[in-house]
């Protein structure tokens, strides 16, 4: 059923979570993983349309995705990576259509409503711009 999984990382504590869920998951039902990471800061923002060099941070998320996509091909699966710049709710939709992905995994923070005010809410988001199915994983505490 599920071919694709896009997988949106944070470069955060909350990836530990959700990558060892959804590489079991991928596991068992023999999918792909495109691991996708979304630069926003300023640099990333920016990056086009003032052809700006690529920052610092973004050179960091780069070697994030790429160690994190070695680790799971050393463990047998076919994960491709993926650094996406600019809003990540928008990007992550954009993303996961334009790879073909049929699921996409990201993991939930818990925030209740006055943190989703403050923080803004990804999920929320990418709920409301796609049909493609969604998986989300609880972060660890």
């Amino acid at each position: 059923m599920y071919r694709k999984i896009l997988v949106a990382l944070e470069n955060g504590p909350a990836d530990d979570t959700l990558i060892p869920h959804i590489a079991a998951f991928a596991r068992q039902i023999g999918a792909e993983l495109h691991l996708l990471h979304v630069a926003d800061g300023w640099a990333a923002r920016n990056f086009e349309q003032l052809k700006l060099a690529e920052s610092d941070e973004m050179k960091a998320d780069r070697a994030y995705l790429d160690a994190r996509a070695g680790t799971l091909r050393d463990s047998g699966l076919l994960a491709t990576t993926e650094l996406a710049l600019g809003n990540p709710p928008t990007e992550i939709v954009k993303v996961a259509i334009a790879a073909r992905c049929d699921l996409i995994a990201l993991a939930s923070h818990g925030h209740r409503l006055l943190g989703d005010l403050v923080h803004g809410s990804t999920i929320d988001r990418v709920r409301h711009e796609t049909a493609i199915p969604m998986l989300v994983v609880r972060a660890g505490r």
